[in-house]
């Protein structure tokens, strides 16, 4: 039997153990320190695999360290948009670990080579357990040993025993109530328990045994090695034409809009009808998609231009790097209306994340500039990715629900604005700072935010280790030390006429 046939057998009894080890780890939710054991669990025998086997993974096996750093971020932060962020960077990290498993490169490597790592991890997940059941396994070879033999006996010993014990035990069972207590006894299962817990394990049995079919035997990659895709050729004058007319497009936004872009406060003062939300929200998640839409149109453009002539590519790149400046300026705008609005009305989650999003597309423009438009273009896809990690790791760092917590109750003792409701409704992240900060508030505003923590973030009794969290264990602390305090805060106001509390969320 060769060792891609011998492959079969172990990839379905370690998916089988992975996948009762998620049954009995990932049950608990929010995920938090149990994603990180299981996932340690997964590289933990992939590694060992590779140790056996020289270039097993194609030297793929550093992708293990940003599925065992963002695994292990689930444990720190509580966040559901960073834990989300967390899952995304895992799966991509996976995928482009079978990506190389199968001897596909990161670097040099186009972009459609990172799209179809996407498209083959997705296929062997969907599939491949039923490609190693019907191609992966040598069924003659497994079925003529004589170990082999011998749990078919056994196989068919218990298939005929079983009915005759449900039979003769019905009637014994009939024939005395003792007898049939004792056996009911004996056999009482909870079925809805049962199928709940052989859903989940079949479930991510399922996954796993996919993801180590692709990456150890898959050779899906092979079926598109060496084959350039068809693609339309335009010349200078078509895409020249259409970048100039964005280019003076965008530059015509910024002239007429020039005053209004950067007034800023004095503007909003001077302008009749024109408020701080008006101001603020007028165009920035539009301005946001231009950004975002720019990248491929200029990824597309760069892909379909005939590059024969030198001074067409130097027309190319002068157009397009023209396009980011431009492109830069509207960025700066948009980031600038956001913080106009956050001093006066508070930070939220709608907004900086989109503004670290615009942080990154800023960060890729550069790069693009740095790779495609100097003739490297099969560098960027690999520099996109490696700034996108970086910036779910920044924003791990920065711990975004803790700093729209600092910030949000640093305006509320300046009198600006607080929204109690938004601010009580963060996750464990915010909960330390929002308990610190509780005197900064108002009476009203101090009693929701007591409410829900008391509500929330009570320490329980027993709490589930495998949901552990440092941002929640902090949040517990805070909660315990200062029980006290919250509570008499939660009961700061009058109660209202109608008996109801006063500070119930509106």
């Amino acid at each position: 039997m060769s060792d891609r046939a011998k492959l079969g057998p172990w990839v379905i009894g370690v998916a089988l153990l992975l996948g009762m080890a998620a049954d009995g780890l990932l049950r608990a939710a929010p995920w938090g320190l149990n994603i990180f054991l299981w996932m340690s669990a997964l590289v933990v025998t992939l590694m060992v695999y590779a140790r056996s086997r020289k270039e097993a993974l194609g030297g793929g096996i550093w992708l293990f360290a940003p599925v065992i750093i963002f695994s292990a971020a689930f444990a720190w932060h509580d966040s559901i948009a960073l834990k989300l962020l967390n899952l995304l960077a895992i799966l991509i990290a996976l995928a482009l670990l079978m990506l190389r498993a199968q001897g596909g490169r990161l670097l040099p490597a186009g972009i459609l080579e990172y799209a179809a790592a996407g498209i083959v991890a997705a296929f062997n997940v969907a599939l491949g357990p039923v490609l190693l059941v019907f191609s992966g396994l040598k069924w003659e070879g497994i079925l003529s040993g004589h170990s082999a033999r011998r749990f078919l006996a056994i196989g068919r010993g218990v298939a005929i025993s079983v009915p005759l014990l449900v039979l003769f035990g019905g009637l014994f069972m009939g024939a005395d109530a003792v007898f049939r207590g004792l056996i009911s006894s004996l056999i009482r299962v909870d079925f809805l328990s049962l199928l709940s817990h052989s859903f989940m394990t079949a479930f991510f049995a399922w996954v796993v045994a996919g993801f180590l079919r692709g990456t150890l035997i898959g050779t899906e990659r092979n079926l598109t090695e060496g084959r350039q895709l068809p693609s339309p050729r335009l010349g200078i004058v078509e895409i020249g034409i259409a970048l100039g007319l964005l280019d003076l497009l965008f530059f015509s936004f910024v002239v007429v809009q020039i005053r209004y872009l950067f007034g800023g406060a004095p503007l909003v003062g001077i302008t009749p009808g024109l408020t701080y939300a008006d101001y603020a929200r007028s165009g920035f998640f539009e301005l946001l998609a231009v950004a975002a839409l720019v990248l491929p149109l200029l990824l597309v453009a760069h892909w379909l231009l005939h590059k024969q002539n030198s001074a067409h590519e130097r027309l190319f790149r002068m157009l397009a790097e023209v396009q980011i400046l431009l492109l830069f300026v509207i960025m700066a705008s948009a980031v600038q209306r956001t913080r106009l609005y956050e001093s006066e009305y508070g930070l939220t989650e709608d907004r900086l994340y989109p503004t670290a999003f615009m942080g990154w597309l800023a960060v890729v423009f550069v790069w693009f500039g740095i790779t495609v438009l100097r003739g490297h273009r099969e560098r960027f896809a690999f520099g996109a990715l490696i700034a996108g990690f970086l910036l779910i790791g920044t924003l791990h760092i920065v711990n975004p629900d803790n700093l729209i917590a600092r910030t949000n109750t640093a305006s509320a003792a300046a009198g600006r604005k607080f929204d109690a409701s938004y601010a009580s409704s963060l996750s464990a992240d915010a909960v330390p700072v929002l308990v610190d900060r509780l005197a900064a508030l108002g009476a009203h505003d101090r009693c929701v935010v007591a409410q829900r923590i008391l509500v929330g973030w009570t320490p329980p009794n027993q709490p589930d280790w495998r949901k552990w969290n440092w941002s929640q264990k902090l949040a517990w602390r805070s909660v315990r030390a200062n029980s006290e305090i919250l509570r008499q805060a939660s009961r700061s106001e009058q109660k209202k006429p109608d008996g109801s509390e006063p500070c119930s969320a509106r």
